[in-house]
C-alpha cells in the first residue's frame, strides 16, 4: 500500500476533503493507496480530531520545541518517514520549508495555492487579485520546490471574481474549488505515478 502522509496547521478542511475523496472513490483499490497519517504542528490543530475519528494515525511536532527551522524540517522529516510516504501533501501547512527539506521529498511533495500560479505567491491573495483589477482568481495544485509558490503545475481551476467582492467572499468560493481540485490533482498524480487508470 502506498501512504500518503498530509502536513497540517489549522481546521484541515482540505485534508478532509481528501480523506472523504479516497474513501469515496476508492483509491485503495484503484492505486493501492491511502492516507496513512496526519502530522500537524500545532497541538490545537482541529483537522487532528477528523483526521483520529477516520482512524488515521495523527502526530504532533510543534515548531516551537526547535532552536531552528532546520532543527524543525528533521524532526517532521523523520516523523513523516516513519509511514514510508510515496507522497507528501501540504494542506494549510503554514510553515516555509527548508530546501533540505523539500529536496528530501522531491517529485513527491505537493502544495495548494489560493491564486493562479504564478499569479500572486504568498499570502493575501485575495485581496491582491481584486485590487489587481482580476476577472478570474482561483487556485493552483502544484509540486513544491525551494522556491516559494512555484514548482510544476498539477491541476488548476478558475473562479470568477465578481463585482463589489470583498476578500472573504472570494476566499469563500475558492476554498469550495479548492475541496474538489486537490483529491482530483492527487488522484492525478497516484494514477500518473503508479500506472494505475484513473
Amino acid at each position: 500500500m502506498k501512504n500518503i502522509v498530509i502536513l497540517i496547521s489549522g481546521g484541515g478542511s482540505n485534508m478532509a476533503a481528501i480523506v472523504r475523496a479516497a474513501e469515496r472513490d476508492r483509491w485503495a483499490e484503484r492505486f493501492g493507496a491511502r492516507v496513512a497519517a496526519v502530522v500537524s504542528n500545532k497541538a490545537e490543530a482541529g483537522g487532528l480530531a477528523l483526521a483520529k475519528a477516520r482512524g488515521i494515525a495523527t502526530a504532533v511536532v510543534p515548531h516551537q520545541a526547535f532552536p531552528s527551522r532546520e532543527a524543525f524540517d528533521a524532526a517532521l522529516a523523520t516523523e513523516i518517514d516513519a509511514h514510508a510516504p510515496a507522497l507528501v501533501v501540504l494542506a494549510g501547512f503554514m510553515r516555509i520549508l527548508t530546501p533540505g527539506f523539500v529536496d528530501r521529498y522531491a517529485g513527491r511533495l505537493v502544495n495548494i495555492h489560493p491564486s493562479l500560479l504564478p499569479a500572486f505567491p504568498g499570502l493575501h491573495t485575495h485581496q491582491r487579485a481584486i485590487d489587481a483589477g482580476c476577472k478570474v482568481a482561483g487556485v493552483t495544485v502544484h509540486q513544491v520546490t525551494s522556491e516559494l509558490d512555484h514548482g510544476p503545475i498539477l491541476a488548476q481551476s478558475v473562479v470568477p471574481v465578481l463585482p463589489g467582492d470583498t476578500a472573504a467572499a472570494l476566499a469563500e468560493r475558492v476554498l469550495a474549488q479548492e475541496h474538489q481540485l486537490y483529491p482530483r490533482a492527487i488522484a492525478g498524480w497516484l494514477a500518473d505515478t503508479l500506472g494505475h487508470s484513473r
